[in-house]
């Protein structure tokens, strides 16, 4: 029982501070945080998937960004064709997962900085054909994007009269999507992505199909991102090809970097606070090299995250303290 509660404590604790902070905000009148929150939250989806094929599986993206607007700009040309508004995100997801499976197959035969290289190319193509296609409306994106319909009178929409449903609505996605990855992690599937991250070779020795387990979390971290975009462009009610840039996808690695490679609750926390302050402007004009020397000064005085540089410095202390 005590196994099960800690290794669903992460999800608990969510869930608690999410309600509080909502309780907060509304009793102080201050509602319209929940904006930035809820879209933080969606963002917060990708950097959740990416530490899943970061952390564990051990492979190095550079192009989620580009999964992510796909998913965005599937579900808002569908949604466009009336009828379909309500499979939109569905059928967005597919396609996304469709377009990293595509990718992931040859992709993924690469190692180290070659695969950074190839996923950064995709996210570039990405990038440069939603600017240059009238289709997906050029550098201006798509706009007027409608609510996607749920249930009982609830829709992903950015409306202010749903601005605390779409907060719960946005929240509960991300604590469903930590639950499936903290289940993930914790099966023989997580043993043998830990393996394959240690060492492929090892790990194909014993008996890993180390091919199909990377194809496997890329494609399923592509879909994380994608249900992040295609929610995002429902409530924002619009999407424009910045999504897919370069920096975008700079930002989920330096998140996860920051949160701790293999550390899902530490990639959310980070995740959700670093997004929600660049969403209110705290960075200015700074912002994307904010991110950048993020990703800098982890990668060079603390590889192993926050989370790791905190537990380097208790453990410091308690030396001391032994010593003494």
């Amino acid at each position: 029982m005590r196994a099960i509660l800690r290794r669903y404590l992460p999800a608990l604790v969510l869930v608690i501070l999410v309600v509080a902070v909502q309780i907060t905000l509304s009793a102080t009148r201050q509602e319209f945080y929940m904006t930035q929150l809820t879209m933080a939250a969606y963002y917060t989806m990708v950097a959740l998937g990416l530490c899943l094929l970061m952390g564990y599986a051990g492979q190095v993206s550079l192009g989620h960004a580009g999964f992510f607007a796909i998913g965005g700009y599937s579900s808002a040309l569908i949604a466009g064709l009336g009828a379909a508004a309500a499979v939109s995100i569905p059928a967005a997801v597919l396609v996304t997962a469709a377009a990293a499976l595509l990718v992931g197959i040859p992709v993924l035969r690469l190692r180290g900085h070659y695969l950074a290289m190839a996923t950064l190319a995709f996210g570039i193509i990405v990038l440069r054909v939603l600017q240059g296609t009238p289709f997906f409306g050029g550098a201006d994106g798509l706009s007027n994007v409608g609510a996607y319909p749920l249930f009982a009178g609830l829709a992903i929409s950015g409306r202010r009269a749903l601005r605390v449903q779409n907060y719960y609505i946005a929240w509960s996605l991300v604590t469903i999507g930590l639950l499936l990855a903290i289940n993930l992690v914790s099966s023989r599937v997580g043993r043998a992505l830990r393996a394959i991250n240690g060492n492929e070779d090892a790990a194909s020795a014993m008996g890993v199909n180390v091919a199909r387990y990377k194809l496997a979390t890329f494609v399923l971290s592509a879909i994380y991102a994608g249900v992040g975009g295609a929610c995002l462009v429902h409530f924002s009610a619009g999407i424009g090809p910045g999504e897919a840039a370069v920096m975008k996808s700079v930002r989920y690695v330096a998140l996860v970097a920051a949160g701790g490679m293999g550390s899902l609750s530490g990639t959310l926390a980070v995740s959700a606070a670093l997004t929600f302050l660049s969403l209110r402007g705290v960075f200015g004009l700074y912002d994307d090299a904010v991110f950048g020397g993020i990703l800098l000064v982890i990668m060079l005085f603390a590889p192993h995250g926050l989370p790791g540089m905190l537990a380097g410095v208790r453990a410091r202390r308690s030396a001391r303290r032994s010593a003494s």
